[in-house]
């Protein structure tokens, strides 16, 4: 599934190739999130356009609307959106704990109610096997429990507990039902902030054995440091022959620092949901284009981008339509971001096949006046 390419030679950053039957995707990578089968404000074809090479789509989401029927009667989620190149879907777990008024955590699995319509499910770790089987995706992440923050030790030491044996037994049933030959079943770190813990889940998942390994729990609220210091804890125990995925993170200067550090993966609402605020992503930081000193300002919003949207359009421009509530102004601005992101990674990639990783971070950490300069986080 897997080959790694390239290390570079002064940091632990890497490049190589994950390989689907949708096609193969260079690594590292970032995956636009399309929560609902759909990117906010943009089109898939704008995605085509800035060349994503994967998605990522919310299971939970997709399990209540449309539903696993109509997935499956219009023969898998990749029919329905009309897309052809790889999809990544998280188990939902997330969303079920941080959206729905009542959740009931089980050995068994996870008792909620709708945060749409108030309707009661159950699901356990071999049902979001069997829906992402539905769904048909390329990379399938298992159930797992996402410990809060802050929260004690005790209850992190619980999450991982069930982590690990929900883990098991997604293992188990994705092995006897799911098409192996098309989909790859990714295990997650827990363990929140408690480095004993961070060991502890790595270990038993190692154990269990999967396609790739996520480092999950992060970005809900710790600081950054903190966040950082849970790769310290556990890139190294990873394999070298397996895709990293650190879930959720994050803004740029997060992605540069985390592949310095040996991560492959990364996923983010951050660029659609900045852009439907007017707020934009250059390589000196982020600015929020409905600010009344950009009524005049007649450069594109970064001018170091190439993308169409700084072809075109002015930051006057895109202040005006902010300031009419024009949507148009939403969907350059987060195509603008999602091209950023998308275009940054190939950056990246680029610096670690020509050896010069430290300096290609260095130099954006200080461009982006980042606090999290080379070193600063450890």
């Amino acid at each position: 599934m897997f080959k790694l390419i390239k290390t570079d030679q002064n940091t632990k950053a890497r490049c190589g190739v994950i390989a689907t039957s949708r096609g193969a995707i260079h690594t590292p990578f970032f995956m636009p999130v399309a929560t609902n089968g759909t990117l906010k404000s943009l089109t898939l074809e704008d995605i085509e356009e800035i060349n994503a090479q994967i998605l990522l789509s919310n299971t939970y989401h997709l399990y209540l609307r449309p539903g696993m029927d109509v997935i499956e009667a219009a023969g898998g989620l990749h029919k329905f959106m009309n897309w052809r190149r790889p999809i990544l879907t998280d188990s939902g777990g997330y969303q079920i704990f941080s959206l729905t008024k009542f959740c009931k955590l089980t050995d068994e699995g996870v008792k909620f109610r709708s945060h749409q319509d108030g309707s009661t499910h159950i699901l356990t770790p071999e049902d979001v096997m069997r829906i992402e089987g539905t769904i048909g995706s390329d990379l399938i992440m298992p159930l797992d429990v996402c410990a809060p923050y802050p929260c004690t030790e005790k209850e992190a030491a619980k999450a991982v507990e069930r982590t690990t044996r929900w883990a098991r037994r997604s293992k188990e049933y994705f092995e006897k039902h799911n098409d192996t030959s098309r989909q790859k079943l990714f295990g997650i770190v827990q363990g929140a902030i408690y480095k004993d813990l961070r060991l502890r889940s790595v270990a038993e998942t190692l154990e269990i054995g999967f396609d790739g390994y996520a480092i999950g729990g992060v970005s809900v609220g710790e600081p950054v440091k903190d966040m950082f210091e849970t790769l310290e804890w556990v890139i190294p125990k990873l394999p070298q022959d397996k895709p990293r995925y650190f879930m959720g993170i994050g803004l740029p200067d997060q992605i540069v620092k985390a592949v310095g550090e040996g991560v492959d993966m990364f996923d983010t609402v951050i660029p659609t949901r900045y852009g439907r605020h007017g707020a934009a992503f250059t390589r000196k930081g982020k600015l929020n284009l409905g600010n009344a000193n950009f009524a005049r300002d007649f450069s594109p919003i970064d001018e170091t981008c190439t993308g169409s949207c700084c072809r075109h359009y002015t930051r006057a421009y895109l202040r005006h339509l902010l300031n009419q509530n024009e949507i148009t102004g939403l969907h350059i601005i987060s195509y603008h971001n999602v091209y950023f992101y998308v275009n940054l990674m190939r950056e990246i990639r680029s610096a670690i096949e020509a050896d010069n990783y430290a300096a290609f971070e260095k130099g954006f950490l200080g461009e982006y006046g980042s606090e999290l300069l080379v070193g600063a986080a450890k």
